[in-house]
């Protein structure tokens, strides 16, 4: 049986592999950026019963968790995440959605899973009559901005400051695209 490579809603039976890969995604990714020692007490199961509680129970009816899965090598591999929902940004309206998070297996980029991952969540907000889709990012993480650009975002000025620990603050920075056209391609 040949297993498709796409993207499909999570289930409760992905959250361990979702939690294991946002930990070694973070761990390669954010080492520039994060303390090791928050890096170091990531914990999976705790992370897994986050995911699972937004599959379940998300805190919103737009929020939802979809996943890449490759099927190249006949089983259903997970390759990345992309969770996303109503935007909790005091500036925002109805009309604008968040994408809180896009991950992809390290071992897995470059192959066309943030993509999709991407497309999908663009048409699934497209459909529910979202406009505006932000994202906040880490501004020392050059690789996601750069992806993010490439795909039609920008920065809108806004930032933000995360208190990670006592000595550091985490400056983000926020950036938009307009999903209100279809993309001519």
């Amino acid at each position: 049986m040949v297993v498709p490579t796409g993207v499909r809603p999570a289930r409760t039976s992905d959250v361990d592999d979702i939690a294991a890969l946002q930990i070694r995604s973070w761990q390669v990714n954010y080492a520039a950026i994060l303390p090791a020692a928050e890096l170091a007490a990531l914990d999976p199961a705790d992370l897994a019963m986050t995911w699972a509680s937004a599959i379940l129970n998300p805190p919103t009816p737009m929020h939802r968790l979809l996943v890449a899965v490759d099927g190249s090598s006949g089983s259903d591999l997970l390759a990345g995440y992309a969770a996303f929902g109503a935007s909790g940004d005091p500036d925002a309206d109805n009309a604008t959605a968040e994408l809180l998070a896009l991950v992809i297996e390290p071992a897995q980029t470059r192959q066309g899973h943030g993509s999709r991952l991407l497309a999908a969540t663009v048409d699934h907000l497209s459909e529910a009559g979202i406009l505006t889709l932000v994202t906040w990012l880490p501004l020392a993480d050059e690789i996601s901005r750069a992806f993010f650009g490439s795909s039609g975002w920008g920065p809108d000025s806004a930032y933000r400051d995360r208190v990670i620990s006592d000595d550091k603050i985490l400056r983000e920075v926020r950036l938009v695209t307009d999903i209100s056209q279809p993309v001519k391609g």
